[in-house]
């Protein structure tokens, strides 16, 4: 019987089609699962069903504790950062301060020596050294034992004898962003929104879980619908409602009041990283093999 050389031979300089199958090249696509999406009742910060949402201008949607727990520690976050900023430029200040003072002291010395012959030199504390050799803040007192042990080690990575570097503390930014969207955002800029829920007795009788509906065509809200919301009174409606009555009337459905186009902000679903986004909810996993070797390049799954 003829044998399977193709599949059994494995002396090859280069993969076979079956072992390129085995070893998962190419990309691999997978449909994420309703596990892997967030719901959109629920805040984006605690993946929870939402409590007081507010919804910034972009259309991400948090719990109201949540965004201003995250708000408050960014704001105290900028504060501390400000405050060693402007601790360093303070120290940084005094530095050159004393720097031309002591260049003053030796010109000074330097004429008088010049002139009078020689005077007590002034020395800059910052570089003046023990009789060990250290200097600055890293500077140690040492017993005579350890002037000796000092004298004749070769340890020049110890802290005492190794010069420190300062980090840069760069000037931050003063302002508040959105955990979500990354853009910049301020507590006035957040809306509260209204979900219509649905009250009818089948849908009471059959679940304990709350269910919302559009107000306009009472179509039960799922993450297959697009969401708009208006940021005047902040009524939530399905997309295809918003477009045909609130968009042409210029008027809320529910409460009557006026709105423009600009009031329209589609609210975003999924949009966590720990949930996929958009519409095309497919996993994908890409996986290179290098030249000579089994392994390769191997790049994490991308959700899109």
């Amino acid at each position: 019987m003829p044998q399977r050389h193709s599949k059994n031979n494995n002396d090859l300089a280069f993969f076979t089609y079956d072992e390129k199958r085995k070893l998962g090249y190419g990309t691999q696509k997978e449909r994420l699962g309703k596990d892997s999406i967030k719901p959109f009742d629920a805040c984006s910060l605690c993946l929870k069903p939402f409590i007081d949402p507010l919804c910034c201008q972009k259309g991400h949607v948090f719990c109201k504790e949540c965004i201003l727990e995250c708000l408050l520690s960014q704001k105290k976050n900028i504060q501390r950062k400000l405050a060693a900023h402007t601790g360093q430029q303070k120290q940084e200040k005094e530095e050159v301060e004393e720097r031309l003072m002591l260049q003053k002291a030796r010109e000074l010395d330097a004429f008088d020596q010049q002139n009078h012959g020689p005077v007590p030199q002034y020395n800059d504390k910052n570089y003046n050294r023990d009789k060990n050799g250290f200097h600055g803040a890293n500077s140690v007192k040492a017993t005579s034992y350890e002037e000796e042990a000092l004298r004749t080690m070769k340890a020049f990575w110890l802290p005492s004898a190794t010069p420190d570097a300062p980090a840069k503390v760069e000037a931050p930014s003063t302002s508040t962003t959105c955990p979500e969207g990354r853009e910049k955002i301020k507590m006035k800029n957040l809306f509260p929104i209204h979900f219509t829920e649905d009250t009818s007795a089948q849908k009471k009788h059959k679940s304990l879980d709350k269910s919302f509906i559009c107000p306009s065509c009472k179509v039960t809200l799922t993450n297959t619908l697009s969401l708009v919301a208006l940021n005047t009174c902040g009524h939530v409606f399905c997309k295809k409602c918003a477009e045909k009555f609130v968009a042409v009337d210029k008027v809320c459905v529910v409460c009557d009041k006026p709105c423009k186009d600009r009031n329209l902000v589609n609210v975003e679903k999924g949009g966590t990283g720990f949930a996929a986004h958009g519409d095309n909810l497919e996993a994908k996993d890409f996986k290179h093999l290098g030249s000579g070797s089994g392994l390769g390049l191997v790049r994490p799954a991308m959700k899109t």
